[in-house]
Order: structure tokens, then C-alpha cells, then sequence
């Protein structure tokens, strides 16, 4: 075999070894993580990058709005601390929604990695920590001042050893210090254990530096990304997609720009920035509208700062996707994960017949309290303290022949936490939680199907349930391509009373919550189904008889 060809295969060993140590670095994170959102869900991101803090590689576990986040997170820290000025066993830490994932509750941790005294690269990482403190996990603050305690680019460890002094604010301002406390320390341990493996994989390959297999890494990237742009048609599209809004509908509008192998997406004329929580930093705007275009233009290509810079984001300051500070965020996923369908939007005009419908988008988080400070003292005098937090799942749209995912989490990939979990951290319990029938909207290729959660207190007590994150309750996911829009959200007591908008309402005593979440839009004209596969919805009950003669024309038999 020629020497060529021997390099080129060590070089991708040493490419895949690489993948595998940043997935171990996430493994490592979600066994050791003690909120339930990172441990169960997976909510969490883990990355490597060179001595010049380009990401090279992105472990598999993880969220696109973490990870692509943090491609360009790492490089502000040298601002503030210089590489020459890093030691072994320093540690960097800065939850600015900014600079970082784009809301409090996500810290970004880097580590930088030496090889003997030389500096070779760098690991990072975050995930969702459970209460920052301010008006926790709620869109009603008017500031990110009210959200919570920010902590800027500092120092958490210094030369091995711990920043306690830091911590201890960090934890004072915390409903859930136990909790915050072990997730940061198990981010610190994630960083170390990528970096330990990073240095006995340049051991055992003799690699006094990782820099040549970086460049190969981002310019082989950056090459695939080009070459799948180069092979779409040249233009320029519009979409606008409307959602709930808070105080107000929001209205997203996007424009596609393809041309000289280059994608521009723009969200110049969005709405303008709510005075509620619930707007997208122009960071996490960027990761999940990205995403979107290389989920359908380039899957196959690695994802790295390489293959990202083939893509050009252009936003107005001052919209819900570009809020300037300090205003709120803290339920930014509302927005920014509904992003890749306002980017699907322009892509179905230039691929027709090739791009998904709409799904459910941001995912439902169910913060959950007990109403102590809400209600009269009596109501809650023998009542436990908690506060958890679980999370509802939509539906995906139809996709060209395949039918959407049912309460699956897009774009944000994170699964779903199990209902025995919360129900061993609180008096909370679950009394249903099922498919939902005919939720996903009509199509050739059927909307994933949506889900009804009932949730309900032992004791004889109220609680509370943040509604910041619920969407598409009065504007679904629409179809692709003939297809029918999903069915919308719904949140309401048990009672029946309306929960009527995304504040925190009180559940009263005896009273339950109930959700349906939004399902998928429906891909292709509906009268086109298979029978067999209408037959087969039918059987499994995710399709009733009526809905099969309105939507499907078709006779059940």
C-alpha cells in the first residue's frame, strides 16, 4: 500500500478516536449530571476544539442549540484570558446568555488541555442547570436583571484548585444548590475526562500537536458543505411563519439566499423583541437556523466550525431574534427552536417535494412548584417545597415517504424525562400520559402524532406550572405539499379552566394540569395515502374512522 494512502487512513482513525473522545466527554457528563433534564434527557453539549478554539468535533449526544452555540463561545474567553496566560488545571466558566447558549440557565465550561507545558486544545462543555435564581424557569421577567445570577468569563478553577468563593454565590442564588452545585462539578469532571483521553490518544499516535489533524478535519468539512451547496439550484425565497408571541403574536419572517456556493439566511422584518422572556440571542438563533439548513442540505458532512462557516446568518438588532441586552431570554427556545421549520419554509420552494412539513418545534418544558408565596400561608402550611421540571414532546411533519416521528423532540433531539423520576422528587404524579389520536396532521405521509399529559398532587395542596414554553396553541404546524396542519396545543386545568397564557398559573387543590401537545403537519395530499397504511393507523387507534372519512376520504372497512 503507498505511503499516501496509509497516511490518509491513520488520519481518519485518528478523526473517528477523536469523535469517540468527545462522546466519552458527553457520557461522562450525562452519568455524573444531577439535574434530570441533562441526566434523563440529555439536555447537554460536549465539544473539542484546537489551541485556537475552532471546534473540530461535537460528540453525538447533545443538542444542536448547545453545540452550536458553542462552536464560537470558546473564543471569547481568550478576551479575558489570553492563552499564554492559561495554566494546567485552570478551568473557565460564563453563563452569559451572549456570549454563551443563549439564557442563564446554561453554563459554558472550558478547559484547556497541555501536553507537558504546551498548550494543544481545548474541551468544553454545558448543559441546563435546574434555578439560577431571579424568577426561575419563567418568561415573565422584563430583564434578564429579574432572570437570574449571570456569571461573566471567570475563573472557576485555578490550577487544580476549586473556586469556592464562586460557587458559593453561584449556590446562594439558587432555589436547587445540591443540584446546581453537582451539575457544574460534573461539567468540570466531563472537560477532565476528554481532556485525559485526548492526551493518551496523542501519546499512542506520537502527536506532539493536534493542529495538522484540525486543519484536515475543518478544510475536509468545509469542502462537503461547499460541494452539497454547489449542487442546489441558484435563488432566493421567502417564508413567514406566525407564532403564539406572548403579549402579542410574533411573526417569523426568513429569507433564502443561494448563490456562488454560498447560503445566506436572513430574519431581517421579524417582529420586534417582546418585553417577556421568550426572544432568541442572535447566537442561539444562529445554532438552530443553521441546523436547519444543513439537516437537509449537507446531513452527511461533519458538524464543525468548519463546515459552519458555510453558512451566513443576517438578523435585524433588536427582534425577537436578535434581542439586544438585557432582555429577556430565558425561554428563547420558544423562538429559536422553531427556526429550522421557518428555514424548511424557503428550502420547500427551492427543493420541492424534498423538505419535511412543519413539526411541533420548541419543545414543552413543564416546570413544575409548589405554590408556596402564591397562595394564602394555610393552603400551603404542611405542603412540601419542590420544584422539577419534566418535558412534553410534539409530533414531527411528514417527510417526503415517511411519516413524522410522534412526541419526538425537533429540532432539539433531547428525549424525554420519565415520569417515575419526577414523581420520586415531589408529590406530583402522573395520572395519564398517552398518544394522542389524530393529532398529526392528514398527508400521503402522515404528521407525527402528539401526546396528552395529566398531571395531578398527592397531597391536598395547590401547585404551579410555568406555561413559558407553550406554543402552537393557536397556530399549528402547517402541512407541506397538500398535506393538513397538526393538530394545535392545549393547556388547561383539569376542571377545564383555560391556562391562557405563558405565565405561571396556581393548579389549585385537587385540581390537575392537563397538556396536548402539538402535533406534526402532514406531508403530500392526503387522498394519496395507501389504504393499507390507513388501515393500519386505524388498528393502532392513532387514526379514528372519523377522521379517516373527513381527511382521508376513505371508508373504513
Amino acid at each position: 500500500m503507498k505511503t499516501n494512502a496509509l497516511a490518509a487512513i491513520r488520519t481518519q482513525v485518528m478523526w473517528n478516536r477523536l469523535i469517540a473522545v468527545v462522546e466519552e466527554q458527553a457520557q461522562s457528563l450525562l452519568r455524573t449530571a444531577f439535574g434530570a433534564i441533562t441526566r434523563e434527557a440529555g439536555d447537554l453539549s460536549a465539544g473539542v476544539y484546537d489551541p485556537h478554539g475552532n471546534m473540530i468535533a461535537q460528540a453525538m449526544t447533545g443538542t444542536p442549540g448547545h453545540v452550536n452555540t458553542m462552536a464560537t463561545a470558546v473564543a471569547h474567553f481568550f478576551k479575558h484570558f489570553p492563552q499564554h496566560t492559561m495554566k494546567p488545571g485552570d478551568v473557565y466558566v460564563t453563563n452569559d446568555p451572549w456570549l454563551g447558549t443563549g439564557h442563564l440557565f446554561d453554563y459554558v465550561m472550558t478547559t484547556p488541555v497541555f501536553l507537558g507545558k504546551k498548550l494543544v486544545a481545548f474541551f468544553a462543555s454545558t448543559c441546563h442547570v435546574i434555578d439560577v435564581g431571579g424568577v426561575g424557569l419563567s418568561a415573565k421577567a422584563n430583564s434578564t436583571f429579574e432572570e437570574g445570577t449571570l456569571i461573566p468569563h471567570i475563573k472557576i478553577r485555578k490550577e487544580g484548585k476549586l473556586n469556592e468563593e464562586l460557587l458559593a454565590i453561584i449556590l446562594a442564588n439558587s432555589r436547587n444548590p445540591v443540584e446546581v452545585r453537582g451539575d457544574i462539578l460534573s461539567l468540570i469532571s466531563a472537560n477532565d475526562t476528554g481532556a485525559r483521553r485526548l492526551i493518551s490518544m496523542m501519546e499512542e499516535f506520537k502527536l506532539a500537536s493536534i493542529e495538522p489533524l484540525a486543519r484536515h478535519i475543518l478544510t475536509r468539512s468545509e469542502k462537503g458543505a461547499r460541494q452539497a451547496i454547489k449542487a442546489l439550484p441558484e435563488g432566493q425565497w421567502s417564508y413567514e411563519m406566525p407564532l403564539d408571541g406572548y403579549e402579542r403574536p410574533i411573526t417569523i419572517k426568513s429569507k433564502l439566499t443561494i448563490r456562488r456556493g454560498k447560503i445566506t439566511i436572513d430574519f431581517s422584518g421579524s417582529s420586534p423583541a417582546s418585553i417577556y422572556g421568550i426572544n432568541s440571542p442572535r447566537t442561539y438563533t444562529h445554532a438552530y437556523s443553521v441546523f436547519g439548513l444543513k439537516a437537509v442540505i449537507a446531513p452527511h458532512v461533519p458538524n464543525n466550525i468548519g463546515s459552519l462557516s458555510c453558512f451566513d446568518l443576517v438578523t435585524e438588532a433588536g427582534t425577537c431574534v436578535d434581542p439586544i441586552r438585557p432582555s429577556p431570554v430565558t425561554a428563547r427556545h420558544v423562538i429559536g427552536q422553531m427556526l429550522a421549520d421557518s428555514v424548511f419554509g424557503c428550502l420547500a420552494q427551492a427543493l420541492p417535494g424534498k423538505v419535511q412539513a412543519e413539526s411541533a418545534g420548541s419543545i414543552w418544558i413543564l416546570g413544575l412548584n409548589s405554590a408556596h408565596g402564591l397562595v394564602p400561608a394555610e393552603e400551603t402550611a404542611k405542603a412540601k417545597r419542590f420544584g422539577v421540571i419534566n418535558i412534553g414532546l410534539g409530533g414531527i411533519g411528514g417527510r417526503p415517504g415517511k411519516d413524522g416521528l410522534a412526541t419526538t423532540a425537533f429540532p432539539s433531539g433531547v428525549g424525554t424525562i420519565p415520569v417515575e423520576v419526577t414523581e420520586t422528587q415531589c408529590p406530583l404524579y402522573f395520572k395519564r400520559k398517552e398518544y394522542l389520536p389524530d393529532s398529526g396532521g392528514a398527508g400521503q405521509w402522515r404528521g407525527g402524532l402528539s401526546q396528552a399529559i395529566e398531571i395531578a398532587n398527592r397531597e391536598p395542596a395547590p401547585f404551579t406550572i410555568s406555561a413559558a414554553t407553550f406554543d402552537r396553541i393557536r397556530n399549528a404546524a402547517r402541512g407541506r405539499d397538500g398535506g393538513l396542519a397538526g393538530r394545535k396545543g392545549v393547556a388547561r386545568r383539569g376542571s377545564g379552566q383555560p391556562i391562557p397564557d405563558k405565565g405561571v398559573h396556581v393548579i389549585a387543590a385537587g385540581d390537575s394540569l392537563v397538556v396536548e401537545l402539538p402535533g406534526g403537519g402532514g406531508f403530500g395530499d392526503p387522498t394519496k395515502r395507501a389504504a393499507e397504511l390507513i388501515e393500519a393507523d386505524l388498528k393502532a387507534g392513532v387514526v379514528s374512522a372519523e377522521a379517516a372519512r373527513n381527511d382521508y376520504d376513505y371508508e373504513p372497512a
